[in-house]
């Protein structure tokens, strides 16, 4: 994983190393845009899958992972080329 939002492989939430699921913060069709710049994180199962995760009812965490990963992209990067990339800006 070459994630430029975090350097080590434990949950990006909780910071647990048990249980690790790789996650593109953006699904298809950017999955492999978010592959390609780095918007990628380790999350545990329960912040992935489970109840609280991701791809469960947390849209909260969805959004602000967003956030988060559109922040990062425009250090080196336009706010166009995110929106080109990504379809919408999250901020």
């Amino acid at each position: 994983m070459n994630s430029i939002i975090q350097t080590e492989k434990e949950c990006w939430l909780c910071h647990t190393t048990l249980n690790l699921q790789y996650h593109h913060i953006f699904r298809n069709p950017h999955r492999n845009a978010s592959e390609r710049y780095g918007l990628t994180v380790w999350l545990c199962a329960e912040h992935h899958t489970g109840d609280n995760g991701v791809h469960g009812y947390n849209k909260t965490l969805d959004r602000e992972l967003k956030k988060t990963a559109q922040r990062k992209f425009e250090e080196t990067h336009t706010r166009e080329e995110f929106i080109r990339n990504f379809g919408r800006n999250y901020l």
